[in-house]
Parts: structure tokens; C-alpha cells; sequence
């Protein structure tokens, strides 16, 4: 019923032109005088006429509409599937969307190509940078100074900016390599644990590890980087303080007693880029740690929420209880 008025007042008028002549035929042949019956009867049989080929005329512009709506969301799909057009207008303007579909494909397919390009140059410099990174390692191994301590922890940092690049990189890109299996979570917590030992040492933080025994679905290397992350927040801004990691249910749960989060910085503390008060008390934050760890968890099924209050800590709750995807 919708369709049909829409349809009269797509051609109301048509319609009002059409009673104006009809008007006009009915002055003009009273003033001659025409027998009441014969107009009477000319006129039902011109409006039987005028009905059937409204009624036809409708159930075509209604499959017209119908087949129209089928293609919704997948137009550039589909084109080739559009109604014949009806009249020079109708066929211009598919002319014209057939011309932009070409040059949103070319566009689309230069930014895929720039996009594959960068990672490329990207990954190239990651695995070149390695080297010199490696390199000094070796230089300052067994240099227990305090300069060759401070040396070996600000090397530490510049290999995790650089591994960052590549994850954020990797993250956006459709190639990414999920390999998702049962993993035992006390491994990778222990991994995490053991590569951030010397910030933990470093920075005077203590850290309490405890046995979860849990058995995951996941991702090893990329959940293993999400815990990276906040790990190296909670070693950031808890200096001196400590660090506690434990599970509570099918949650993982990373909690410090160091200088918290503002309450109007918490809704917003996973969007990319976004800093925050502490961010900028750190010149050094990117805003990118906690974004990785959210497109991470949401990617592999799980979840990521924060919780805190300005002076007494942070608690990061990693929700593993459901995961979205299949065990290969």
C-alpha cells in the first residue's frame, strides 16, 4: 500500500493534467449538446483504458523498485544487473555511475598498491634496522656500568618502537598470519614477563605472576603483544610500584598501584592517538600501545577494559571466555 501512493504521488501530475483534459472534453461537448449517454459511455471506456495501464504500468515500476533494492550495499557489485533505462535520463545517469564505479576501482586500487608498497619498505627497514640494533646489543653486553645499563634499556625501548611499526603495520593489512589454537596462558604471560624483566628491574618495579592455568584460544604471538603493551604501561606509570598479573575466571587481569587514569581520559584511552593527561606529561607517548591491544582482542575474539582511579592504579581486564573464531 506504501508503494502504491508513492507511486500516485510520483505522477499526481500527470493525474491533474489528465482531469484538466477531461474537464475541458466535458465543457466543450455540453456546449454542443452531446447526448449525456454517449460521453458517459466514452468515458468509462477511456477510463477502464486509463486503469489497465496504470495497473500495468505499476507492477513494472514495482519489479523495477524491488530488483533496485536487491542491490543495495552491493552496487559496485552489481551493475551490470541494473533495469534497462527508461528514457535518455534513466540511461545518462547509469552511463555516469558506471564512469565513477571505473574511477572509484582505480582509486582504490592505487591506495592498495601504496598501502602494499609502504608495508613492503616498512618490513624491509624493520628486519635492516635488527642489525645495528643487534649489533650495539653485543657492543654493551657485559658492560654492568650504570651508562651500559641505561644503553641496554634505551636500546630495549628502540627495538620495541620498532617491532611496534611492524605490528601496526601487519595489523591493518588483510595478510595478516592469525595461526589460532589452544595455548597454555602461564607461557604467555611468562614470555611477556621474561622480555620486559630488565624495564621491570630498571624502573624498581615489582612484579607479582601468578598461575592462571588457563588454556586459550588465541593467538600466541599477537595476544603475547597485547600483554606486552600493557605491561609496558603499567612499568611506564608505576615506577617504583608494583605490578600484579592474575586470572579471575576466563579473565585475564594486569593491575598497578601507579598514578592512574583521569576519569574523563578513560572512555577514550584504546582510540588511536588519544594520550590523554598522562600522555602528555610523557612526551614520549604515541597513543598507539592501547589501540593495537583493542584492534588485537577485538580481532581475536576477546575483550579489553580499563579501570582506574588517579593515584591509586590501573586494572586492564582481557576477556578470553569468548572466543569468536575455530581451532585449526
Amino acid at each position: 500500500m506504501r508503494r502504491a501512493s508513492r507511486f500516485v504521488r510520483e505522477r499526481i501530475w500527470a493525474l491533474v493534467l489528465l482531469a484538466v483534459c477531461a474537464g475541458i472534453f466535458a465543457v466543450v461537448l455540453y456546449l454542443y449538446q452531446m447526448p449525456v449517454e454517449a460521453v458517459g459511455y466514452a468515458g468509462a471506456l477511456c477510463g477502464a483504458l486509463l486503469l489497465l495501464c496504470a495497473a500495468i504500468r505499476f507492477l513494472w515500476w514495482r519489479r523495477r523498485i524491488a530488483r533496485l533494492e536487491e542491490m543495495e550495499g552491493h552496487a559496485s557489485l552489481m551493475l551490470d544487473r541494473l533495469p534497462e533505462p527508461e528514457g535518455l535520463e534513466a540511461e545518462t545517469y547509469q552511463k555516469l555511475l558506471r564512469e565513477l564505479d571505473e574511477v572509484r576501482r582505480q582509486v582504490s586500487s592505487a591506495a592498495d598498491a601504496r598501502e602494499r608498497e609502504t608495508l613492503d619498505y616498512y618490513t624491509m627497514w624493520v628486519h635492516q634496522i635488527k642489525t645495528p640494533i643487534a649489533a650495539m646489543g653485543l657492543l654493551l653486553q657485559g658492560d654492568e656500568t650504570d651508562r651500559g645499563r641505561e644503553l641496554r634499556a634505551e636500546l630495549f625501548r628502540v627495538q620495541q618502537y620498532v617491532e611496534l611499526v611492524l605490528s601496526y603495520l601487519r595489523l591493518g593489512s588483510d595478510s595478516t598470519d592469525y595461526v589460532i589454537r589452544e595455548q597454555d596462558l602461564d607461557d604467555i604471560l611468562r614470555q611477556a614477563a621474561r622480555k620486559y624483566a630488565a624495564l621491570f628491574i630498571r624502573g624498581k618495579v615489582s612484579l607479582d605472576l601468578r598461575p592462571t592455568g588457563l588454556q586459550v584460544l588465541t593467538d600466541e604471538k599477537w595476544l603475547q603483544l597485547a600483554v606486552e603493551q600493557v605491561l609496558s604501561n603499567a612499568v611506564k606509570y608505576a615506577p617504583g610500584g608494583h605490578v600484579k598479573v592474575y586470572a579471575r575466571d576466563s579473565r585475564l587481569i594486569i593491575e598497578d598501584d601507579g598514578v592512574g587514569i583521569a576519569r574523563e581520559d578513560l572512555p577514550r584511552i584504546f582510540e588511536r592517538g588519544f594520550t590523554g593527561c598522562n600522555g602528555r606529561m610523557d612526551k614520549r607517548s604515541t597513543g598507539i600501545g592501547l589501540y593495537l591491544c583493542r584492534e588485537i582482542c577485538r580481532r581475536l575474539g576477546h575483550t579489553i577494559t580499563a579501570e582506574s582511579e588517579v593515584g591509586r592504579g590501573t586494572r586492564v581486564i582481557i576477556g578470553l571466555e569468548r572466543p569468536l573464531l575455530e581451532v585449526e
